[in-house]
């Protein structure tokens, strides 16, 4: 089963993306996850990546294409992936299906989850993060001691990009850009829209509704 994830920034794809790897075993294929690595790591992609996404803008097509061909092909995306944070444009749904088409892997349903923006922004400028992959968020999820995650014991921080007039600026870069998928992949008969702003079970219980469906 071969799933995308899609949503305004915040709109808790990340979460439910390591829901799904949980309960089903696909890989995550998050194209942000894999730049925010390289921008740690101080590699060229990183390098290249950082100075668009510390301002909320999009990472360009070609430094992004690569690295989701080349993750797809991996064996362990065989037997499904769920694919997060990427496509974000219309060219790049052109691209993916390409890719797609190219390896017979094609997206089985597009998982659409909707929030308002003033719930967003206070998601996303709330949130703290940790190197280890753990997420905290300052009033809804804090971690037990104050900036200090609960897992790893390492130092909790929140990201350049998750300031307000920053996340601002990403909702509005998403609804230009983005929100043009939302009639492609309806067109294609596979987008199944979730209400967000629901509980994190309650959605992902909903997801497993839909789900059972391509079972």
């Amino acid at each position: 089963m071969n799933i995308m994830l899609f949503g305004p920034p915040g709109a808790g794809k990340g979460t439910q993306a390591k829901k799904l790897v949980d309960f089903y075993g696909f890989p995550q294929i998050s194209t942000g996850d894999i730049l925010r690595a390289n921008v740690r790591e101080g590699t060229e992609l990183g390098l290249a990546a950082k100075a668009y996404m510390d301002k909320g803008e999009l990472v360009p097509d070609d430094v992004l294409i690569g690295i989701i061909k080349n993750r797809l092909k991996e064996e362990d995306c065989k037997k499904g992936f769920i694919l997060d944070g990427y496509p974000r444009t219309v060219p790049q749904a052109d691209a993916l299906e390409a890719i797609l088409d190219e390896i017979g892997r094609p997206i089985d349903v597009v998982l659409n989850l909707e929030v308002h923006d003033e719930m967003l922004v206070g998601r996303i400028s709330g949130r703290l993060m940790c190197k280890c992959g753990a997420s905290y968020h300052i009033i809804s999820n804090p971690p037990k001691k104050d900036r200090i995650c609960d897992i790893c014991g390492g130092e909790v921080f929140q990201r350049a990009d998750d300031n307000a007039e920053t996340v601002d600026n990403r909702l509005d870069v998403y609804e230009k850009q983005t929100q043009p998928l939302i009639n492609y992949y309806k067109k294609k008969g596979i987008l199944v829209t979730l209400d967000g702003r629901r509980g994190i079970d309650v959605v992902f219980n909903n997801i497993k509704g839909i789900l059972a469906k391509f079972a």
